[in-house]
């Protein structure tokens, strides 16, 4: 931690002081008068050191202790602070962490809020790494006008990687898996200090190599996956400057997919892994193979192809000769001979029966032009006309009689009388003759002509109940 000046303190003495000729403060003004001091002259400090007890909340916030040999620090991380680097903090890593001194006053505890997160360490090499590409770029060893094409088809690999590690297994399993190439090999070391140096000169050895009479078709410069420290030297500007001086054609496959490396930018190409280059390497090779496996069954496809289609032109050709043949033609004209005899025959019939209806037509009219035919049918019209009169007015009458009744029976079930035949009866007002249809309304005194089935009764309103109510309701009136 950063060491503190006597000035920064100079409150103390003033401050008791102050405390012994007053009156005591309470433990909130103290807090915070303690919470403003420091938070004005600890601003934005810079603070390594290892994680511990990190915590994260279901709000976001994360709390975590970052300490050193001989101290511990109280970090909060609010959500949405602290960049980056955030995913990085867990137990035991070592960071940078910039922020603000700050007092939690319900505990009087101080503690630094974080704004900024850094992995101890990486920060120094990300900078020089981007120093070393906008430098490198600027020099245009980066454009692609300069990098060369790969050959279409590699008979012969220059391979800069360690002997010992994953990469060389996984480029040499896929190159026997699809093509063989012959694989010339440098071995390096491709991790800590001096790597980068071991690289670049393999680089120029395999150059000069292929100059001196055993041409190489390209380098492949390898390794797996690891840290940024781990593939450091693959960003070291002698391997860049070795790439780009290098006469033949540099693939470079470092690292795993999401790794980039100087050594990628400068290279003639980039492959993802070390499998990716060497399926890229021998992409042509496959393609020709299996375009050499399948040219026999091409062209015998394309041979029945054109067979069969000379063979359907020679039978069209043949069709043809049969349809121009005077023989056809004599058949031709044989067959519309007989279907004009069999349609003059057809129309001979059809004249003959269409003559048969006209002939049969003017006999009927000749017939019933007769006399005696017409006075027998005029008989059959004058019995059928007065079997009809005699039979009207009875069917006529029988349907008004019935209608008659109907109406009656309807008028019946709609009669007053109907209801009382019933066991009901009818109460009238005695003065106004109104019915009288519910109690409300009727106060005691009120005369009423009730009528029954057979006979009518006089009555006096001596009580009025509402409702379903039973009670004594009315009593007949004095003779």
């Amino acid at each position: 931690m950063s060491r503190v000046s006597k000035s920064q303190w100079s409150f103390s003495g003033d401050l008791f002081a102050e405390t012994a000729k007053k009156s005591p403060e309470s433990v909130t003004e103290l807090t915070q008068k303690l919470k403003r001091q420091l938070e004005s002259g600890f601003a934005d400090r810079s603070v390594a050191g290892e994680v511990s007890n990190f915590r994260l909340q279901s709000s976001g916030h994360a709390y975590f202790v970052l300490k050193d040999a001989g101290a511990q620090l109280s970090c909060v991380l609010f959500r949405g602070q602290g960049g980056a680097g955030r995913s990085a903090l867990r137990d035991g890593a070592q960071v940078i962490l910039g922020g603000d001194i700050t007092v939690y006053e319900p505990r009087g505890n101080y503690q630094l809020r974080v704004t900024t997160v850094e992995v101890q360490g990486v920060g120094a090499l990300q900078a020089a790494f981007e120093r070393l590409k906008e430098k490198l770029a600027a020099e245009g060893l980066f454009d692609a006008v300069r990098k060369r094409p790969i050959p279409r088809y590699v008979a012969r690999i220059g391979l800069v990687t360690s002997p010992t590690g994953a990469a060389i297994q996984d480029v040499l399993h896929v190159l026997s898996r699809r093509f063989c190439p012959e694989v010339i090999l440098d071995p390096v070391r491709v991790q800590g200090a001096g790597a980068a140096q071991e690289i670049a000169a393999a680089i120029g050895r395999l150059n000069r190599w292929s100059d001196a009479g055993r041409p190489l078709d390209v380098i492949l410069v390898t390794r797996g996956g690891g840290s940024l420290e781990d593939l450091w030297c693959f960003n070291e500007e002698v391997v860049a400057r070795a790439i780009a001086a290098s006469g033949l054609p540099v693939v470079s496959a470092v690292g795993h997919e999401i790794d980039f490396t100087i050594a990628d930018f400068v290279a003639d190409l980039r492959a993802a892994t070390p499998s990716a280059a060497a399926e890229i390497l021998t992409q042509d090779w496959v393609d020709s193979r299996d375009f050499v496996d399948s040219a026999g069954r091409r062209l015998a496809l394309l041979a029945r192809r054109r067979l069969t289609r000379s063979r359907t032109g020679l039978e069209g050709w043949v069709r043809r000769w049969g349809r121009l043949h005077p023989r056809r033609r004599l058949e031709v004209r044989s067959q519309r001979v007989d279907d004009a005899t069999e349609s003059l025959r057809r129309a001979v019939v059809r004249t003959v029966r269409t003559v048969g209806r006209l002939l049969e037509g003017y006999r009927q009219r000749m017939l019933a032009l007769r006399p005696q035919t017409r006075v027998k049918a005029g008989r059959h019209e004058w019995l059928r006309l007065r079997s009809a009169l005699s039979t009207a007015p009875r069917r006529q009458l029988q349907r008004r009689r019935q209608k008659l009744e109907a109406l009656v029976s309807r008028l019946r079930l709609l009669s007053p009388q109907n209801v009382l035949d019933r066991g009901y009866s009818l109460t009238f007002d005695a003065d106004t003759g109104a019915l009288v249809r519910q109690a409300q309304g009727l106060v005691p005194g009120r005369r009423l002509q009730t009528r029954l089935q057979s006979g009518e009764v006089s009555s006096v309103v001596t009580r009025v109940v509402e409702g379903g109510a039973a009670g004594e309701g009315s009593r007949p009136s004095p003779p």
